[in-house]
């Protein structure tokens, strides 16, 4: 799923379950690097999360809220607030235990 600085708020913040924001560029090979596993881990955790992805050129706001210097970041969100964050391209396994330890927070 998209978000955007008008929906992240809602999309994200308000999300009923926890939420994984990749924030990225097109011009950014890193995070063309990694798109393939974000979408993955959008098929395996459905349900149990939430996958979103945040063009950081187009959305300055929210990139700047949340001070990002350096993509991708994946920004994980739970309950509204973000409780966890990687920066750079990480090995799937990396984010599936940061995903599953998210999911499993109470």
């Amino acid at each position: 799923m998209a978000v955007t600085d008008a929906t992240f708020a809602a999309e994200v913040e308000g999300s009923p379950v926890p939420v994984l924001v990749d924030i990225w560029a097109p011009w950014c090979g890193p995070c063309r690097q990694i798109a393939p596993v974000v979408e993955e881990l959008a098929m395996e955790f459905a349900g149990r999360l939430r996958v979103a992805k945040l063009n950081a050129d187009e959305n300055p706001v929210t990139s700047d809220r949340f001070r990002i210097r350096s993509i991708p970041a994946l920004l994980m969100f739970k309950g509204g607030r973000e409780v966890d964050r990687m920066i750079g391209a990480q090995p799937k396994p990396e984010i599936v235990r940061r995903v599953e330890r998210l999911i499993a927070q109470p």
